[in-house]
Formats: C-alpha cells, sequence, structure tokens
C-alpha cells in the first residue's frame, strides 16, 4: 500500500495525491509511505524517485544495523524499531530530503501510522521533512523503554525470589533474561551510534534547527545503553551467585558423602576381616570376642567422629542452609 502527503505553498494538506502530481509546482513538500507495498509499488522507488540502487537494494533486504547513507539532493536513513512481543527488530527505510520524505516498511508501524494521522491537527508537524523524521526516530526510541524497564523488572523478582522458586528455575530466567537483554543491545548500541552521526554530520544542513531535538533523542539511547549493560551486570552477578550456591551445597553434599564413608571405611574394614571363613581365627572362639569387636568398631566410629570435629568438618555444615 502506497498513501501520500503532501503540502502545499498555502500550507494546505492533501491526502492520497497520485505520485504524478506530487511534483507540481505548488506542492512545498510531501510524504510517502509504503506499507507491506506490494512488488509493482516497489518499482516505483526506481521508476518514480529514481533512488540509488544501492539504497533500494538495502529496503528490500533486512539490514542488520541502522545507518545513514547520502546521496545526491538526498540522503538514505535505516532504524530499527522493536517488536514488543519477541523483541526482536523491524526494519523501517527513509529517504529524506528538503523537498519529500519517503518512508519504505514490510511491517505496520503503529507509530508512523499515528503520526500521519497527527499531521491533520498538529501544526508543528507540518514545518519540514526533517520534523517527520525526528518525529519518528523519537517515537521509535521511546518504544525501547518498556521492553527495558520490563526486564529490569524481572531481575528485581529473581533476586528478591519472593515466590521460593528453586535455584533450577531461578537460573533458567536469569538466561531468558540475559539473552533478551541481548536482542535489546543489538538494537539499541547501532541505534546511539547512528544518532551520533546524525547529531555530528556536518552535511545535514537541515538539521541546524532540530540538532537540539536529535540530542535529546541521543541522550535517551544513552540511557538505554547504561541501563541495558547494568541489568546484564547485575544478571551476571546474580547469575555468579546462583552458581556459588549451588556449588557451595554440592559441596556440602560431598563432604556429608566423605564423613560417612571416612567413618565407615574402618568399620568395614574390621567386618570384612572377620567376615572371611578360614577355619583357624582364634578371635572367633573366644566368649566375649563378638562384644570385644562391636565395641572396637563403636570406639573407632566415636574417635573418628571427634577427630573430624576437630578438624572443623561439622563446623562446616553450620548456618549454610539453603
Amino acid at each position: 500500500m502506497i498513501r501520500t502527503l503532501a503540502i502545499t505553498t498555502e500550507e494546505e494538506i492533501i491526502y492520497d495525491l497520485p505520485l504524478s502530481e506530487l511534483k507540481k509546482g505548488n506542492i512545498e513538500w510531501y510524504w510517502v509511505d509504503f506499507q507491506e507495498p506490494t512488488d509493482d509499488e516497489v518499482k516505483k522507488l526506481s521508476s518514480f524517485f529514481h533512488f540509488h540502487p544501492l539504497a533500494i537494494e538495502d529496503c528490500l533486504e533486512f539490514v542488520q544495523r541502522p545507518k545513514m547513507d547520502f546521496y545526491d539532493h538526498y540522503f538514505f536513513v535505516v532504524i530499527h524499531s522493536i517488536n514488543q512481543r519477541t523483541l526482536e527488530a523491524d526494519e523501517i527505510d527513509l529517504f529524506v530530503s528538503n523537498r519529500f520524505i519517503v518512508t519504505f516498511h514490510k511491517n505496520p508501524v503503529r507509530d508512523i501510522t499515528n503520526i500521519w494521522q497527527r499531521v491533520k491537527k498538529e501544526m508543528s508537524l507540518q514545518k519540514s521533512p526533517m520534523q517527520i523524521l525526528y518525529q519518528i526516530v523519537d517515537k521509535i526510541v521511546d518504544e525501547y523503554f518498556p521492553p527495558v524497564y520490563k526486564l529490569e523488572d524481572s531481575i528485581n523478582q529473581v533476586e528478591d525470589n519472593t515466590s521460593d522458586q528453586t535455584i533450577s528455575e531461578l537460573m533458567e530466567q536469569v538466561f531468558d533474561i540475559r539473552s533478551e537483554l541481548n536482542k535489546l543491545r543489538r538494537t539499541i548500541v547501532p541505534m546511539r551510534d547512528l544518532l551520533y552521526r546524525i547529531i555530528s554530520s556536518s552535511r545535514l544542513n537541515s538539521l541546524k534547527e532540530k540538532h537540539i531535538y536529535f540530542q535529546d533523542i541521543y541522550d535517551h539511547l544513552l540511557k538505554l545503553v547504561e541501563m541495558i549493560d547494568a541489568n546484564r551486570e547485575l544478571s551476571s552477578d546474580i547469575r555468579d551467585s546462583y552458581l556459588s550456591i549451588s556449588s557451595d551445597r554440592m559441596n556440602r553434599v560431598m563432604m556429608t558423602l566423605t564423613v560417612m564413608s571416612s567413618i565407615f571405611l574402618p568399620l568395614t574394614f574390621i567386618a570384612g576381616v572377620y567376615g572371611m571363613n578360614f577355619q583357624y581365627m582364634p578371635e572367633l572362639t573366644g566368649k566375649y570376642s563378638y562384644f570385644i569387636v562391636l565395641g572396637l568398631m563403636g570406639l573407632i566410629g566415636l574417635g573418628m567422629v571427634w577427630f573430624f570435629y576437630k578438624m572443623g568438618w561439622f563446623r562446616f555444615h553450620k548456618g549454610t542452609k539453603l
């Protein structure tokens, strides 16, 4: 679908104007939006607008990073919005000059539709294509905040563990959160770099009056990156803490098994010796041999318990209950 919006020299807004009439003398500037375009509509980028083939190729293929390229009389910008459900990046391509702005996106973008409708109501959006560019980028960046705040709350819930989950369940949540943080970071960091290039470029003369507004978007992206990095570091600390707790619990289990094995090892040796079926074993003929061996085994067991206590093995267990 292609929709058009034109601003005349008399500041009149005309919607759904045919492409052939957009270049008339009374048109101050215009906005053309390609939303889920068909193959025939995509060809208009070349046949009508005569955009550079490399820029058109970037529109048709997903570009891994937001970027900005300069061409004759216009510049090409790639930005990424975020799917609030999957946190995957959706690409939005923009061609901008003093006379027009052309937006191209294969999926519907709610923010672009909202801005399109607001042009009817707010004269502040009718000044220039650069104003439309600012509004689109600003709304896209604002949509980055909700998932970041949501993940931050999830990390706090894992840290507090108010629902008394097991370490295995908590660890699974931590790894899921880190995966989603990495998704956001792969989108937001390149957007930060793009905004830095926009506000630092000397070739965008029309940006001078909007510089402070794009600087504000850049500040928001800096804050988002700092939040993501802080949350990643916090999740890493939580992960290491739970791994340490799990390792500590494993060590205590192994310590318990070692103590029990060490106590029963000599007792098993004695029982094994007197369990051998030799005919001549003088101890077996004694009247009190059975009680003497039992007493000896008991003394050895108690002696080893006392020895481990002096070694501090039982104090190792004290106060480490999960």
